[in-house]
């Protein structure tokens, strides 16, 4: 039965009916390649005796090419074009193996036909200088790679030259003009090498990240061999460009959607890796935003479950919103995966972690209660009070119990201290009376806090307490904290009344968990090969404190990586966003110092925007001019719905519509109740766009007089990590743009702002 496999894709875009004829013909072709309707023919005079093109309808055409292997046919689908514009692609398209590596490639004729250029003694491609102005030697040269490395490392000729003699007046200038050259590369696989070479990549490093081996075939005319051809393409760095179908669905998605092709089936080496290699414990996977942290998460479910059916997966987040847009992504890339959400069950379960926590207390065997020589969950973690669990205690318990203690020094009077002290300290640690509390380790705590100031804090957390026990209601914090203890407990008794609940542990956004929540993680599952896998990135930090794993008994030394090359930003926005972080010190998961070095874009597009106004009514007319020059743009027009206004709370959301109306523009603000709405403009806060991306984004009223007050109720020991938490939120709003990104103000611009745009 002949296979379809998915190359690069020269004409981008079809019309609905078009692509479901496609399908159809793939379909046809898929089940008998000797139909006399498909009309699968070769053409006279082409490059390639394996291209064949294939008619789809009377006007169009699919150009294929036929390799022969393992006794079926395999067809390497290019696309689909009018009738005479599909013979003239057919005559000049190849796919080859590249005699230098082995890897398969698309290429044209003419450009095969190019004489590999002799090594030059100097290149110098800049314009004529004042004789005063020596010219700028070219940038991979300057970083001691040659054009004899670039043509090494299999890199075609023509773009090897042009890619060598890359100089600039400054060498950010430089970059991106190789970032420029990158995009126009041929093979998938060359412009991700050179990406890596622009930002200073060790060429070493490069090959090892795309696995290229090291050499091509031994006879270069082998390359005719159709077993062989079969072998490059299921190389991993040809897989960025080709891709195995595996079932009908899959096929199906990558035809009809247009951006199929971007996470879902090619993926790079790195991330590949990542995806399917078996672990020996637990694992961290961190990177900046945008670097596929979650396809690899949504890959690697796959996998699991594929590995083995009976496998209980676990695929989880901090909250609802990213959890329903795990699933969204789980059942594209395989409709034929079970995902469900009854936890403990084969296949996947995709949940928030405090869905996962309140599913555990409602098990019928949750040993909530004291029983035999077990005191219960609910008072291990809480002391004695009632097992009724399930109700939420409102935030402002906090405030109430704060009230209630006169005695307290203003400076602790602040209900995020007593939220962090709560969950960092006194949970984790099983706290439940005054004299634990009194001599508790406080690691990572920036306030210090004598006998007597600790005894004034219990006595607020014993208020607290208290309150909540009245009314038969926990906190998130509280729930999870129940939840691990409770399935510790059922783990290690003698006789135990249910295992847990997880074979493989997923987790996203991993640096936005609390102690509580870790802990849970760690008790879904028993350690061992490949227990738990967590995504993170510690300069997305927006919630919580820092937190190192190794003291909730995850332990992930030796096996965690670091992805730096980003999928979804220009090098412009995510440059501006890297800004926003400079100069500051930020902590992983691991205890470890976390850097942004090495962190770059595979795209290039136009300068930030970057304006201050004069008033907040000069802010909302720029961002309405802004947005509807987008959505207007006679050359590439945007979808409204593809624009983000992002802002710091709701009430400044609600503002800027009503702002942007007066001015002709109609938005939506998105919350949890409102849905987004097709053909508007997408206003949201910036905590809310966490996981979410926009072709154009405005980061709305970025100003000095809008910087968060409640940072200065705080301690002065907790101001500084709440102000790197500020940080990073505008970096994680900053890097929802993918190709376009406005920062407005008025009068003077937040301090978190990069000083000038980068």
């Amino acid at each position: 039965m002949p296979q379809i496999i998915l190359g690069p894709q020269p004409k981008k875009s079809l019309d609905g009916s078009v692509k479901k004829a496609v399908f159809s013909f793939l379909e046809k072709l898929q089940a008998d390649d000797t139909a006399p309707g498909l009309h699968i023919e070769p053409i006279n005079g082409s490059h390639d005796p394996r291209v064949r093109t294939g008619r789809v309808s009377e006007f169009w055409r699919a150009v294929l090419v036929k390799v022969q292997g393992g006794g079926d046919a395999h067809y390497v689908y290019l696309g689909t074009f009018a009738h005479d514009d599909a013979i003239a692609f057919a005559k000049t398209a190849s796919v080859r193996i590249n005699p230098r590596n082995g890897i398969a490639e698309l290429i044209q004729a003419d450009l095969e036909s190019r004489p590999e250029p002799s090594l030059p003694e100097a290149t110098d491609t800049t314009p004529p200088q004042p004789p005063t102005v020596p010219a700028p030697e070219p940038l991979l040269p300057r970083r001691g790679v040659s054009l004899a490395d670039l043509l090494e490392l299999g890199i075609d000729p023509a773009l090897a030259e042009r890619a060598a003699g890359v100089a600039a007046g400054t060498e950010t200038e430089a970059e991106d003009l190789l970032l420029d050259l990158a995009g126009q590369a041929e093979a998938a696989w060359q412009g991700n090498a050179l990406v890596d070479l622009a930002v200073g990549t060790p060429l070493a490093d490069v090959a090892a990240k795309l696995a290229l081996p090291a050499e091509g075939p031994a006879d270069p005319a082998a390359s005719s061999d159709d077993s062989l051809l079969l072998e490059a393409l299921q190389q991993p760095a040809a897989r960025l460009d080709f891709h195995f179908f595996e079932n009908n669905e899959e096929l199906r998605a990558a035809i009809e959607d247009d951006d199929f092709g971007k996470w879902r089936v090619f993926l790079h080496p790195e991330q590949r890796d990542h995806a399917t290699k078996a672990r020996n414990g637990s694992f961290r996977l961190s990177g900046g935003a945008g670097t596929g942290k979650t396809v690899v998460l949504v890959h690697r479910a796959r996998h699991l479950a594929r590995r083995d059916p009976s496998a209980r997966i676990i695929l989880t987040t901090y909250n609802r919103t990213l959890a329903g847009q795990l699933v969204e992504q789980l059942r594209t890339l395989d409709p034929e995966l079970p995902v469900h959400e009854n936890l403990g069950a084969p296949g996947v379960f995709v949940g928030g972690i405090d869905q996962i926590a309140r599913k555990v207390l409602q098990r019928g065997t949750a040993r909530l209660l004291a029983g035999g020589d077990s005191p219960g969950s609910v008072a291990t973690v809480l002391g004695a009070r009632t097992a009724e669990v399930l109700g939420n205690t409102a935030n402002a318990r906090w405030d109430q119990a704060i009230a209630m203690v006169p005695g307290l020094p203003a400076e602790l009077r602040s209900p995020t201290f007593f939220q962090a002290e709560y969950a960092t300290v006194v949970l984790p640690n099983l706290v439940t009376q005054r004299d634990q509390y009194l001599r508790v380790r406080r690691p990572g705590r920036g306030t210090a806090l004598s006998r007597p100031l600790r005894t004034a804090v219990w006595d607020v957390i014993e208020a607290y307490r208290a309150s909540a026990a009245a009314d038969a209601t926990t906190d998130f914090e509280e729930k999870a904290m129940i939840a691990a203890v409770d399935l510790d407990a059922a783990a290690g008794a003698v006789v135990r009344s249910a295992p847990r609940p997880a074979d493989h542990v997923l987790v996203d956004e991993g640096q936005d968990l609390t102690p509580a929540r870790l802990l849970l993680l760690r008790a879904l599952a028993e350690e061992g090969p490949d227990d738990l896998f967590l995504a993170e990135d510690s300069q997305q930090r927006i919630y919580g404190q820092k937190i190192v794993l190794s003291r909730y008994g995850i332990n992930i030394r030796g096996r965690s990586r670091r992805l730096t090359l980003n999928y979804r930003t220009t090098a412009q926005n995510l440059r501006y966003a890297v800004g926003v972080l400079a100069n500051e010190q930020f902590v992983d998961l691991d205890d470890e110092s976390a850097t942004v070095a090495g962190y770059r874009s595979a795209r290039s597009g136009p300068p930030v925007i970057a304006e201050g106004l004069g008033s907040l009514a000069g802010e909302y007319k720029e961002a309405a001019e802004l947005v509807r020059s987008w959505i207007e743009s006679p050359e590439r027009p945007t979808k409204p719905e593809n624009i983000g206004l992002l802002v710091r709370d709701r009430s400044s959301g609600n503002r800027l519509v009503t702002g942007l109306a007066e001015h002709g523009v109609d938005a939506r603000f998105v919350g949890s109740e409102m849905p987004a709405a097709p053909g508007k403009p997408v206003v949201m806060t910036m905590h809310r766009s966490k996981g979410m991306e926009f072709s154009k984004v405005v980061l709305f009223d970025i100003s000095e007089s809008s910087d968060p007050s409640w940072i200065s109720s705080l301690p002065e020991a907790e101001r500084a990590d709440a102000r790197l938490r500020d940080r990073s939120l505008i970096y994680v709003a900053a890097t929802r743009a993918r190709d376009e990104l406005a920062i407005l103000w008025k009068g003077s611009p937040s301090q978190v702002l990069p000083a000038t745009t980068p």
